[in-house]
C-alpha cells in the first residue's frame, strides 16, 4: 500500500488512543499527558491506514515550535504492520517542508535505529546524551545537604534566564506543563538569594522521567537531582548529557543503568541551539 501528501492529517485530542498505542508499540514512556502536551504546544500529523478492514493511525509525528528560529520534531513513530511502506519518510518530510515555509531549523534527538533515517534527509550530528535507568531507590539516596526547596511561582522568571540561553530558546509554557505533572521534583537550588539550578519531572508510562535538570555546578547538580529523587519510588529515567559524564559514576552507584544512546540533530543550521554547558539531564528526547 502506498501513500500520498493528501494522506497526512492533523491530529487533535480525539487521536490519543491512536497515538498511545503508536508508542506503546515502540516501548517509548509517552503516556496520555505527553501527548496531550505536545499536541497543545505543537502540531501533530499522522497517517491512517487499514489493517484487516480496520483503519487506525498507523504513523505519527510532532511538531514543537521553540522560539522563532526552530523547531522539535519527535513522535516519529508507525505501527509494526505498516512499517516498509514509507510512512515514517513522509511524514518527516512534510514536517521539514511546513519548517521551510516557517523559515524555522529542525532539531530532534535521535535513537540509534533513526539515526540513519536522518541522515538521509539531511539531518546533522551535534551533540549526545544516554538513558539511564533505576529500576528501585538504593539504601543511601537520600538529599544532600539542604540547597535546594520547592519551585515557587516568582521563580519562573529565573528559571527562563538560566533555560532559555541553554536551551536555545524561551520554553516557558512546556516548563509550567512539567512542573505541574510531578510537583515534588520541580526544585531550585539558591544561592544567595539568586537561583542558580533546577529541575523538573513527569510520571510516564513505564518510569518517571527526571529532567531537564540545569546547573553550571556538578555539586548543585548532584543536590537538585538528589531531592528531586526522594519523593519518586518506582523506576526513573535520567537522560544525562555525554559532557556531563563526571557524574556518571554518582549515578551508576546509585542503581542507574545504561539503557541507549541519543543524538541531537540539526536541519537547517549547523550546529544545536543553546549552550549547552549548563544542561545536566535533558527533558527528553520527545521534548528537548
Amino acid at each position: 500500500m502506498g501513500s500520498t501528501d493528501s494522506a497526512i492529517e492533523p491530529l487533535g485530542v480525539e487521536d490519543l488512543p491512536g497515538a498511545l498505542a503508536l508508542s506503546l508499540s515502540a516501548n517509548w514512556n509517552q503516556n496520555a499527558a505527553d501527548w496531550r502536551t505536545m499536541l497543545a504546544l505543537g502540531r501533530g500529523y499522522g497517517i491512517r491506514a487499514a489493517d484487516d478492514g480496520v483503519t487506525q493511525l498507523a504513523a505519527s509525528a510532532i511538531v514543537l515550535p521553540y522560539g522563532g528560529d526552530f523547531a522539535w520534531v519527535s513522535m516519529v513513530l508507525v505501527l509494526p504492520a505498516f512499517r516498509r511502506r514509507g510512512y515514517a519518510s513522509l511524514l518527516l518530510r512534510h514536517a521539514l517542508a511546513e519548517l521551510a515555509r516557517d523559515g524555522r531549523a529542525a532539531v530532534l534527538d535521535a535513537t540509534p535505529a533513526g539515526h540513519a533515517v536522518y541522515v538521509q534527509e539531511g539531518f546533522g550530528d551535534t551533540w549526545g546524551f544516554a538513558r539511564y535507568r533505576r529500576e528501585a531507590p538504593q539504601e543511601g539516596d537520600a538529599a544532600m545537604s539542604g540547597t535546594t526547596r520547592p519551585l515557587r511561582e516568582d521563580d519562573w522568571p529565573a528559571l527562563d534566564a538560566l533555560d532559555a540561553p541553554a536551551f536555545g530558546a524561551s520554553r516557558g509554557a512546556l516548563l509550567r506543563a512539567l512542573a505541574q505533572r510531578l510537583p515534588a521534583a520541580a526544585r531550585v537550588a539558591v544561592e544567595d538569594g539568586r537561583v542558580i539550578g533546577f529541575v523538573l519531572g513527569r510520571d510516564g508510562r513505564e518510569a518517571t522521567q527526571i529532567g531537564p535538570l540545569v546547573a553550571a555546578d556538578d555539586t548543585v547538580a548532584r543536590q537538585l537531582r538528589a531531592d528531586a529523587l526522594r519523593a519518586q519510588p518506582g523506576p526513573l529515567y535520567n537522560d544525562l548529557l555525554d559532557r556531563r559524564r563526571a557524574l556518571l559514576p554518582w549515578l551508576q552507584a546509585q542503581g542507574f543503568v545504561f539503557q541507549r544512546p541519543f543524538t541531537r540533530m540539526v536541519h537547517g543550521r549547523r550546529d544545536a541551539p543553546g549552550d549547552a554547558a549548563t544542561i545536566v539531564l535533558a527533558a527528553g528526547p520527545e521534548l528537548g
